[in-house]
């Protein structure tokens, strides 16, 4: 992963006002844990008109999705809810050429409550003028359990210590 693409997803998607919400292993990062992570998961409000400015602000960055399905069907919440039920999918990958080294994950359902989620979110200038949304640490672990991957126990297990450990200063 890049940390340039990084900075240019960010930026794309808070130039095109995009409620979203970085989660993921970079998420993991933002609360202090530095660990390697290879993709850039983002949680979008799956509201048909942010979902359909998240398309195009990733587009204009060369992002598409890897399975050939376009923003309009990503924004028909019933359309999801049968990939979901009949695939199984958690995510739908996107790749650009110009970005190689860090694709996006974008998930499929809320794996929250956004709203109150983006109010409690860790917020990072990450250049200035931008700024990014991470998940807050709660609902990330909470995140995490529910994926229940070796790496995500390992994730959890960090998060717990770094949160024990910031309590008791």
């Amino acid at each position: 992963m890049k940390l340039k693409s990084v900075r240019a997803i960010a930026r794309s998607l808070q130039k095109a006002d995009v409620r979203c919400l970085f989660a993921g292993g970079i998420a993991v990062v933002a609360h202090g844990y530095g660990r390697m992570t290879f993709d850039v998961d983002v949680v979008l409000q799956l509201e048909p008109e942010n979902i359909q400015r998240g398309f195009r602000a990733l587009a204009r960055l060369g992002y598409s999705p890897r399975v050939p399905v376009t923003a309009e069907q990503f924004a028909d919440a019933a359309v999801r809810e049968g990939w979901v039920r009949e695939k199984g999918m958690r995510v739908l990958n996107l790749f650009s050429d110009r970005h190689r080294e860090t694709p996006i994950d974008i998930f499929v359902e809320e794996p929250f409550d956004f709203d109150k989620a983006f109010a409690a979110a860790r917020c990072e200038e990450i250049e200035p003028g931008v700024t990014m949304r991470f998940v807050d640490r709660r609902r990330l672990i909470a995140m995490k359990k529910r994926a229940g991957r070796p790496k995500d126990l390992d994730d959890i297990e960090h998060l717990r210590r770094l949160q024990q450990d910031h309590g008791r200063r």
